[in-house]
């Protein structure tokens, strides 16, 4: 009974004596996402250029 007693008061120390820590970090946390927005970039110059060649001839011969 007595090893019983012990091994239950140890168990309790043990489950008590921890402490867990949920800290936020210092940095903020940083998503890259300039791939998408330079494809988007592109292809809007790209239609922009070809309405512009297309709307005005003259500025671009052939």
């Amino acid at each position: 009974m007595k090893k019983r007693m012990i091994m239950t008061a140890g168990f309790a120390g043990l489950a008590l004596g921890g402490c867990i820590q949920v800290k936020a970090p210092d940095k903020p946390i940083e998503i890259n996402l300039h791939v998408k927005i330079q494809q988007e970039v592109v292809v809007r110059l790209q239609r922009d250029a070809q309405d512009l060649i297309q709307n005005n001839p003259e500025l671009f011969p052939q």
